[in-house]
C-alpha cells in the first residue's frame, strides 16, 4: 500500500470530503440522508466545537481518500467516556485496508483523550464496514430493525462497540 497519512481536517478539505460523503448519500444506503447535504450542514458535521472530538483526513499516496472522526455519542454528561466513530472513504479506496488503518488510528486518538468505549452505527446493508469493525475487535451490541426508509425500503442499523481502556 502507498503511504497512508492521517492529518487534521483543514477547511480546504471540506468540499472534497463532502463530495465523497454525498456519493454515498446518492448511490448507497450507507448514509441515511436521502438528499445530498450542502456545505454548511456538512461542515457542521465534521468540525466539532469541543476539541476532544476530531475529524482527520485520510491521504493515500498523496491523494485525499476520505475521513475518520470521533464525535459525541450522546449529549448527556454520563456519556462523556464514549465516542462514536464514523469513516467515509472514496469508493475506489474501499477494500484496500484503509478502513482498518483508520479505525486503529482513531482508537489511538480516542485513548489519548480518555475515552473508554467506542461505538459505530452502521446500516446492516454495509457489509464492508461491518467486516472492518469486526476484524478490529468490535462486537455487535444492538440491531435496530426498520428504523430508516430509503429508496422504497426499510433499513436496519447495527451498532458495534469496543472497550478501549
Amino acid at each position: 500500500m502507498s503511504t497512508l497519512l492521517f492529518k487534521p481536517l483543514e477547511e480546504s478539505d471540506i468540499p472534497l470530503l463532502m463530495a465523497i460523503y454525498n456519493h454515498f448519500v446518492v448511490h448507497t444506503t450507507v448514509s441515511f440522508h436521502t438528499e445530498p447535504v450542502d456545505i454548511s450542514e456538512f461542515t457542521a458535521s465534521v468540525i466539532h466545537p469541543n476539541p476532544r472530538y476530531q475529524t482527520d483526513v485520510i491521504w493515500l499516496g498523496g491523494i485525499l481518500q476520505g475521513y475518520v472522526q470521533i464525535m459525541p455519542h450522546k449529549k448527556k454528561q454520563a456519556y462523556d467516556t464514549t465516542a462514536e466513530i464514523t469513516i467515509y472513504l472514496h469508493p475506489d479506496c474501499v477494500g484496500r485496508g484503509v478502513g482498518s488503518a483508520a479505525i486503529q488510528h482513531i482508537e489511538a486518538v480516542a485513548k489519548e483523550r480518555g475515552f473508554h468505549s467506542l461505538i459505530s452505527t452502521i446500516c446492516s446493508d454495509n457489509t464492508p464496514s461491518i467486516r472492518s469493525f469486526t476484524k478490529n475487535g468490535y462486537a455487535q451490541c444492538a440491531h435496530f430493525r426498520e428504523v430508516g426508509f430509503k429508496w422504497g425500503k426499510f433499513l436496519d442499523i447495527v451498532t458495534y462497540q469496543k472497550i478501549i481502556s
